[in-house]
């Protein structure tokens, strides 16, 4: 095969790979993340306001990379849990401000060995892990540029 035709393989598909690789990572998490009764896209919620606490829902989402309108329901869910309020700004009624709980902050001291299970249970060390992740965001932020160019 010449090598255009050898660019048509699956296997040499970065968007194919990029999904693999997310799908079967996320799978990983799941047993550990039900002990927190958490999904994973809830768990990056967390994440969110275990850095920083009281945080809109536009900045949640603009972190996430994902619309409000996904990212309401995860909230609806884990303030259901307990784990956090949503409540609406006074004198902006448009901005809609999430809070941690008590119980939310507690779980954070669960969660601490989530990071650690997984590095385990995929056979990382944590210098692999930050470089897969500065790799990332090389591919995020490339494709984030290629998409504002597109048209």
């Amino acid at each position: 095969m010449s090598a255009p035709d050898d660019d048509l393989m699956l296997e040499r598909q970065l968007c194919f790979a990029l999904s693999i690789a997310s799908r079967t990572v996320v799978n990983a998490y799941r047993p550990v993340l039900d002990k927190l009764n958490l999904t994973h896209p809830q768990y990056l919620v967390m994440l969110i306001l275990w850095e920083q606490d009281n945080r809109s829902l536009r900045e949640i989402s603009e972190i996430l990379m994902m619309e409000p309108a996904t990212i309401s329901p995860m909230l609806k869910r884990l303030e259901s849990l307990g784990y956090l309020t949503r409540n609406r700004v006074p004198g902006n009624e448009r901005t809609l401000a999430v809070r941690l709980t008590e119980t939310g902050t507690a779980l954070r001291a669960e969660a601490v060995g989530v990071p650690g299970t997984m590095l385990e249970r995929l056979g990382l060390t944590r210098d692999q892990v930050e470089a897969l992740n500065d790799s990332m965001r090389g591919i995020i932020a490339a494709a984030t540029r290629a998409g504002s160019t597109a048209g």
